[in-house]
């Protein structure tokens, strides 16, 4: 399930991710919550990307949430085993 992210959700995100890659904590919480609530997963990827364990949290959980296998095996295929735990449990399904 994709869905056009609204122009209030873009310009909020392009904000909250200048200060994040400055190294504002709060903004890349901030970013990460948002993200997760419009199911932006390459935000989330991007971010996760950087060692952003809160992010790569979110990542799972929403990939789990839309059924994206390919990403939980990405992931999972990187090391993480809260992935491919998640993954075998939707593969059990």
């Amino acid at each position: 399930m994709t869905t056009e992210p609204n122009p209030s959700y873009q310009s909020d995100a392009a904000a909250l991710r200048e200060r994040a890659d400055r190294g504002d904590s709060d903004a890349a919480d901030e970013l990460i919550e948002l993200a997760a609530e419009q199911g932006d997963l390459g935000e989330l990827r991007r971010l996760a990307e950087t060692g952003n364990s809160t992010a790569t949290d979110q990542l799972i959980e929403l990939a789990a949430e839309q059924g994206d296998l390919t990403e939980l095996r990405r992931l999972a295929d990187q090391g993480n085993t809260t992935a491919a735990e998640v993954l075998d449990e939707l593969i059990d399904e």
